[in-house]
């Protein structure tokens, strides 16, 4: 059977010299695995639209429950990120995040449209890369079933108070009054922060990345998505690793 569509690369292994082995964030198929014979050729007319990150239309085959990559031809490849490596190190990581949190097979048009906006916006220098990376972690995290309940305390359904307490464990909100006894991983919100990541997490697309906070607010919320992340995941992200190296450097 003959397929054509939309999708961008999210990761790609070289395998057996010229060829590849990529995982794409397609538009109407989820996420799927194909083989690309020849991709990786110098002068072949697949090398840029098989790259990682790259958004492309796909002519593909599936027979046997496989595919493979007929021909690609690059719609949006982001050369920008290529030339900053603080840009390209965020977006390999926003590309693991997709490749291991994102079901395979179910419908991904929101997901594709949050990589490609935030994409769009890191090459464009629209918005910084601080400012990206906790939206991106936490409005995936709540696509794939890993949404914190944020709404009010989970003990009194206080909405706000200076400061709100938030347990990365388990994803729940609590008051100085409710917070429980003993628990160290409790982290303090300011009023700021918890509001930037209410608006994260309920607001509709179209005014997901319209909000601003402070470096300070914004260095918080950095860190408040990330330990979340990776407390839910239980797993590490190497690609994590290498920005977080490259973006201490810069």
């Amino acid at each position: 059977m003959k397929i054509t569509t939309d999708g961008i690369v999210i990761r790609d292994l070289s395998f057996r010299g010229k060829d590849r082995l990529l995982t794409i964030l397609t538009r109407d198929r989820g996420v799927i695995r194909a083989y690309a014979k020849g991709a990786r050729a110098l002068r072949g007319p697949m090398l840029a639209a098989t790259e990682l990150l790259a958004y492309s239309r796909f002519v593909l085959f599936f027979q046997k429950d496989r595919y493979s990559v007929d021909c690609a031809d690059g719609e949006a490849l982001f050369f920008g990120l290529r030339q900053d490596l603080v840009k390209l190190s965020l977006g390999s990581y926003m590309a693991e995040l997709c490749a291991e949190l994102i079901p395979e097979g179910e419908g991904s048009e929101d997901f594709l449209r949050l990589m490609l906006n935030s994409l769009y916006l890191l090459e464009k220098g629209k918005r910084e890369a601080a400012f990206l990376k906790p939206v991106f972690e936490l409005r995936l995290l709540s696509m794939a079933g890993y949404m914190p309940d944020l709404v009010a305390c989970q003990g009194c359904a206080r909405f706000e108070a200076d400061p709100m307490y938030f347990l990365p464990q388990t994803g729940q909100l609590f008051c100085p009054d409710c917070r429980p006894q003993g628990t160290a991983e409790a982290v303090p919100l300011a009023p700021a922060v918890l509001a930037a990541m209410r608006h994260i997490l309920y607001s509709p697309f179209d005014r997901l990345f319209g909000f601003s906070l402070s470096p300070q607010g914004l260095a918080v919320l950095g860190q408040v998505t990330q330990n979340y992340l990776l407390r839910r995941t239980e797993r590490s992200f190497p690609s994590l690793e290498f920005y977080q190296s490259v973006a201490a450097m810069g």
